[in-house]
């Protein structure tokens, strides 16, 4: 069995804890955000966010050239602090919530897939986390 290329990447929202966890799992909040640059968008979101629920969030290229169903099933929901699950591939992926005096790290370690260099891995993932945080921030009044 070939060994798991693990990929870690993070982020800090000047928000609390709580409105991040809001943001980083409602559907509506999903579609505006979960984006790795201008060009690509999130027509759809499903979230059932439950040991055992499934979420799917639909990506597409915004000249609808490609897309593709980001899917999975969670498997440990920790309110305000973690969030597995695994991916319709097999993957598994973590994210960790961190409140830090009114501020949030988002710190998200996932299995590299193996057709793409893990390095523009991290950087897609990265740029949606660096996303989300602009996004989230923008809903602090």
């Amino acid at each position: 069995m070939t060994q798991v290329t693990r990929i870690t990447v993070e982020a800090v929202a000047n928000a609390p804890v709580a409105d991040v966890w809001k943001a980083w799992n409602t559907p509506s909040d999903i579609m505006q955000w979960n984006t790795p640059d201008p060009s690509w968008h999130t027509p759809s979101s499903e979230n059932d966010l439950r040991v055992g629920g499934k979420f799917k969030n639909r990506m597409e290229a915004k000249d609808g050239s490609f897309g593709f169903d980001f899917e999975g099933i969670y498997d440990s929901v920790e309110l305000h602090k973690e969030i597995s699950y695994t991916m319709s591939d097999g993957r598994r992926s973590t994210t960790l919530f961190t409140s830090q005096g009114g501020k949030t790290k988002i710190e998200t370690t996932f299995d590299a897939e193996t057709e793409n260099d893990p390095e523009f891995q991290k950087q897609g993932w990265q740029a949606i986390s660096d996303n989300f945080v602009r996004y989230v921030e923008s809903t602090q009044s």
